[in-house]
């Protein structure tokens, strides 16, 4: 049935919640488990042991209902990866960005094994959304430009603490080659545009926002945060943007997704 004036606007709205909700599954069950689960652990297993065990089963029930391709798979498997490696480094001796407080089995110098789910819960909300809203993107930047700045985003995670921050200087790159860029959405019969980095920025916000829900459930800490809890510096949703912006790009090399993307000239 074809809808006209503001009652298609509202219709899309509610479908736009509901699959926003849908491609959060991974993301909202997990944080869920993170607020749920008390400090002192469930029968004997100790928190960090109990949300590994549950972000295990949330992500083997979203293979087996085929909510995630194995390939799919793969791609939140890298960001696993790569996230934690992030958390290695930063929690580190030597750097101490942050740390996680509390005991764990599964814990690995220093950080336990459910922190690197975090970073893989951003690239499963990415991936749903390229199927939920059958995404298109319009002028985006030649690959190979958009895997060098994503490796440039990474590195620079790492290499700040040595030789100076340039994600600044990054992004002004990121703004350049993507201020043609579109993302084309649908959330129930029509397509709407968004500016793509604008993408990038509110999933970034809404991060940020779950990063300060995390550490004021103390399940990390900053060093600000150890006398009494304090929001998280407004700096980490900039960081946070342009991990949203390299996990995407990582997506792009997806069979499914590749199809749907149109390079700039």
């Amino acid at each position: 049935m074809n809808r006209t004036g503001m009652s298609r606007y509202v219709i899309e709205f509610i479908w736009f919640g509901i699959k926003e909700l849908r491609a959060c599954l991974f993301a909202g069950l997990f944080f869920i488990a993170i607020f749920c689960i008390p400090r002192t652990g469930v029968f004997g297993i100790a928190r960090y042991d109990v949300l590994l065990l549950i972000a295990v089963f949330i992500q083997a029930c979203m293979v087996a209902t085929k909510l995630e391709s194995w390939d799919e798979l793969k791609a939140i498997t890298l960001f696993h990866v790569l996230g934690f490696a992030l958390e290695l480094f930063k929690t580190s001796s030597a750097i101490g960005s942050w740390h996680y407080p509390e005991a764990g089995w599964s814990k690995i110098g220093g950080v336990p094994l459910f922190s690197g789910f975090m970073y893989a819960a951003v690239g499963s909300y990415i991936i749903q959304c390229w199927r939920l809203f059958d995404l298109r993107i319009r002028h985006h930047p030649p690959l190979p430009m958009a895997v060098a700045l994503a490796l440039a985003l990474y590195g620079n995670f790492f290499t700040h603490h040595f030789i100076g921050d340039y994600r600044w200087y990054i992004a002004a790159v990121a703004l350049g080659m993507y201020a043609r860029s579109m993302v084309i959405f649908t959330p129930y019969r029509r397509a709407y545009k968004l500016p793509l980095l604008l993408a990038f920025v509110l999933i970034g916000f809404f991060i940020w926002l779950a990063e300060n829900l995390g550490t004021l459930f103390g399940v990390w800490q900053y060093p600000n945060q150890i006398g009494a809890w304090a929001t998280v510096h407004v700096g980490k949703w900039g960081a946070w943007s342009l991990l949203v912006m390299m996990t995407f790009t990582i997506t792009l090399f997806l069979k499914d997704i590749k199809k749907r993307i149109h390079i700039a000239q």
